[in-house]
């Protein structure tokens, strides 16, 4: 099955991650991983009751770890894993200036 994960920091801004025989995080371990990026970027919650969706992670660690990280091959191919993982989808847009996640 075909995965692939695009990220979208601004419009001129894209990063795109083709998981073509890769399989994702399972559930837990990609919920681990978002989790570390999330304290290891002091990541912020979006909500002012600090409760925090797997989709906000998936913005705020995208929006936190910016052009640096995820230009970095490993990097993006690791959130990438995570995001199919966490989501349960093959096909995951994550647009950080839209503040969404779609499938």
């Amino acid at each position: 099955m075909h995965s692939e994960v695009t990220v979208t920091l601004a419009p001129e801004q894209e990063f795109h991650a083709d998981l073509r025989g890769v399989d994702a995080l399972g559930h837990e371990a990609a919920r681990q991983w978002l989790d570390d990026q999330f304290i290891a970027l002091d990541c912020e919650p979006l909500r002012p009751s600090g409760k925090v969706l797997l989709a906000d992670k998936l913005l705020t660690v995208a929006h936190a770890a910016g052009a640096r990280l995820l230009a970095n091959p490993d990097w993006l191919h690791a959130y990438a894993r995570a995001a199919t993982g966490v989501t349960g989808r093959p096909v995951v847009r994550v647009d950080v200036p839209g503040m969404t996640v779609g499938y």
